[in-house]
């Protein structure tokens, strides 16, 4: 097998992992609704900026990125 499909395989697979862990974990860790989130409601219009979890998703990622490339 071509490493394309391997990698589209293992791709889809964390896809699910992360995909589950957010719907189950959401329940403990609020991702999405941390305080500095940005939201403005008006009567027929919401804007949403999540400015905290952007920020934290930024680290958590470049971490286990920083992990993968120290461990090749």
């Amino acid at each position: 097998m071509s490493p394309v499909p391997k990698l589209l395989i293992v791709v889809g697979v964390v896809l699910v992992v992360i995909g589950l862990l957010w719907q189950l974990g959401g329940r403990f860790f609020p991702l999405g609704r941390l305080p500095g989130d940005i939201v403005v409601q008006k009567e027929n219009f919401t804007f949403y900026f999540p400015v905290v979890t952007s920020i934290v998703l930024s680290v958590v990622l470049s971490l286990i990125l920083y992990l993968i490339r120290l461990f090749r």
